[in-house]
């Protein structure tokens, strides 16, 4: 079953968050009312982070990170082959790569080195630690808004194979299009706006600052 909020319009004008805590908090909660055993919520870095930890808060849950990777297009980098996510979990756009005249070798040149940076990546903001044990628990996947979905259905993906028992994503801002690709794979999904006129995420944020590794580091130690 998928749970829907849209309650976060203002007499029908552009939705905003004061920044990332407050989405954050709007969003836990919502998600406070979700039934489920022994949870953990999940950030995709680095600025879904800050929003997870108070989704995080509100369950009484642990936090941890999911570090999925967008394959940039050669000359094109915002414009998405595919993604890569921990595990070794690879997405691709073919329409993107077809059209792009990408062939199977470059393709996996490109995904290769995506994959070396997920690794990095994740060794630089959760160090030494472990990753939580997720299989058999319900899981909350949280970022700060959605303009494509290709990071998160990476990260869906890479939660299905580590065979989770219950998965919700929680988004506070989500392109319509965006979330129509992504509610089928979630098994419950939370998100509190889908503005018709989206653009992109940053412009329902007053405060759309960069979060840094260090903040993220920060709150996965808190």
């Amino acid at each position: 079953m998928t749970v829907f909020h849209d309650s976060f319009h203002d007499s029908g004008r552009r939705t905003r968050f004061r920044d990332r805590t407050e989405a954050g908090r709007l969003l836990g909660e919502r998600v406070a009312a979700w039934r489920a055993d022994d949870p953990v919520v999940l950030g995709l870095p680095r600025g879904g982070v800050p929003v997870a930890h108070e989704v995080a808060e509100a369950l009484g849950a642990p936090l941890d990170i999911l570090v999925v990777r967008k394959i940039g297009a050669p000359g094109q980098p915002e414009l998405a082959l595919g993604a890569v996510g921990e595990g070794g979990i690879r997405l691709f756009n073919h329409d993107i790569v077809t059209a792009l005249g990408i062939g199977p070798d470059q393709l996996e040149r490109l995904a290769h080195a995506t994959a070396l940076e997920v690794a990095e990546r994740t060794e630089l903001l959760r160090g030494a630690a472990p990753p939580l044990e997720l299989a058999g628990r319900s899981v909350v996947v949280v970022d700060d808004g959605v303009a494509t979905g290709a990071t998160v259905r990476a990260a869906m993906a890479v939660l299905r194979r580590r065979e989770v028992a219950q998965l919700l994503l929680a988004l506070p801002v989500t392109a319509p299009e965006a979330l129509r690709l992504l509610g089928p794979l979630a098994d419950d999904l939370v998100c509190l706006s889908t503005p018709a006129d989206f653009q992109a995420v940053g412009q329902y944020y007053e405060d759309f600052d960069q979060t840094t590794d260090q903040e993220v580091r920060r709150l996965l130690a808190h």
